[in-house]
């Protein structure tokens, strides 16, 4: 087969850590290709992804060095506080604050982290819009809409086939399309993965008094209750209820959702207004058994699927674009062959544990945390309780919510590549 177009690498997916991934390369020297079945004017529209997200302040800085920090910083809400509260029915707020709760205050850590916030909240379609920009700056080439059909390793480069018909050629093809990646199927990884049973309700909403840069997070009997600052005072909803609620909800009629929001967040930010149109999505966990494969490399959700709880899954998307594109331009100047089993195994060595821990941390925290059985409920408040008084516990788990504990990858320092 002849190929259309020749690339360092082709990417498939321009999700948000696909196009992070192809701007980080860019920035490197190499010469990446996106290719994505959805066009970048339909990604930025706000009824395509109504989600926002929890952006650790490492992952800011690798947007910085890569070129789109101009563009998304207009829109960052910075996190200056976290209060993790265990709830009970009916409302998260209503029945006041709990005395087992957990408090992290960016001021604690602000002297280690030349004061940057605990994070920052943006909204997925202004990050993809942001991105998109930078993109087009760095001119990296962008063949959307354009789908991923299959993918060839047999021979000295990769060979990927789109729907279309073209074919293109690469040392290396990484996959970044998601949880059912065409990449990691064709490359023989097998995944491993269950259902929660659960599903996440999303919706914006509009506070009567301002939330300060709070973000606050209550365990509820049917799952994590999130209310996440955004700019212009409003928030990010992120309630997770079991499946059978959880659809009930997507149907109910906006008087009824807005009824049982009411409940749910109690009187202490003043009225809510919801804003815009409310989604839910199912919750399971998927992980790949292997990160990389001759000529194939994979990362984001084409990697890992996490529950939502600890609002890391997108930031370890955006390390893994980190770490693999610092082996890549690393291995290049070196005059390796960027495809080979000895240079995609660095990466996945990089970031095989940092994956499956966290994966299976938010796995252990949600069934902890998800029902109300009154002893494991007695032990989880004394839990927090004990963090919240220790101060090297408390400022640890700041540090490492924002990406900046373990090897991190020069982008996640503020470096160039």
């Amino acid at each position: 087969m002849s190929s259309d177009l020749t690339a360092d690498v082709v990417v498939a997916g321009a999700g948000m850590a696909g196009v992070t991934f192809a701007l980080a390369l860019a920035s490197g020297g190499l010469r990446p290709v996106l290719v994505d079945p959805v066009v970048f004017d339909d990604q930025i529209a706000p009824d395509f992804d109504g989600r926002a997200s929890a952006i650790a302040f490492s992952s800011f800085r690798q947007w910085g060095v890569v070129g789109a920090g101009g563009w998304l910083e207009p829109h960052a809400q910075r996190i200056e506080q976290i209060l993790v509260t265990d709830g009970r029915a009916p409302g998260a707020a209503a029945g006041g604050v709990s005395p087992f709760f957990l408090r992290f205050d960016s001021a604690e850590i602000a002297d280690r982290v030349a004061g940057e916030p605990l994070g920052y909240m943006l909204e997925n379609r202004h990050i993809r819009a942001g991105l998109a920009k930078a993109v087009a700056a760095a001119g990296i080439e962008v063949l959307a809409p354009a789908r991923v059909e299959a993918v060839e390793t047999a021979g000295p480069a990769a060979r990927v086939r789109l729907a279309d018909g073209r074919v293109l050629a690469a040392p290396l093809v990484v996959g970044a399309e998601g949880r059912g990646s065409t990449v990691r199927r064709d490359a023989g990884i097998n995944t491993i993965g269950w259902g929660y049973g659960q599903a996440g309700v999303v919706a914006t909403v509009k506070l009567e008094r301002g939330h300060r840069g709070v973000a606050h997070e209550y365990f509820l009997p049917g799952g994590p209750f999130a209310i996440l600052p955004l700019t212009e005072d409003r928030a990010s909803l992120v309630w997770t209820e079991k499946s059978a609620q959880g659809e009930a909800l997507r149907r109910a009629r906006p008087e009824v959702f807005e009824a049982h929001l009411r409940r749910r967040f109690g009187p202490f930010l003043g009225k809510v207004e919801v804003l815009g149109p409310r989604f839910v999505y199912p919750l399971s966990l998927l992980l790949a058994e292997r990160l990389s494969a001759h000529r194939v490399a994979l990362l984001g959700d084409a990697a890992h699927g996490i529950h939502p709880i600890a609002g890391q899954g997108l930031n370890l998307g955006l390390k893994d674009a980190a770490a693999l594109a610092e082996v890549l331009v690393d291995a290049a100047r070196l005059g390796e062959d960027i495809g080979s089993e000895a240079v995609l195994e660095r990466y996945a060595r990089w970031r095989r544990f940092d994956n499956v821990m966290l994966a299976a941390a938010t796995d252990v925290f949600t069934r902890l945390f998800s029902n109300d059985d009154r002893l494991l409920r007695l032990a989880r408040g004394l839990g927090m309780a004990a963090v919240n008084r220790i101060g090297p516990a408390r400022r640890f788990f700041m540090q490492e919510a924002g990406g900046a504990v373990g090897d991190l990858p020069r982008l996640l320092r503020g470096e160039a590549l």
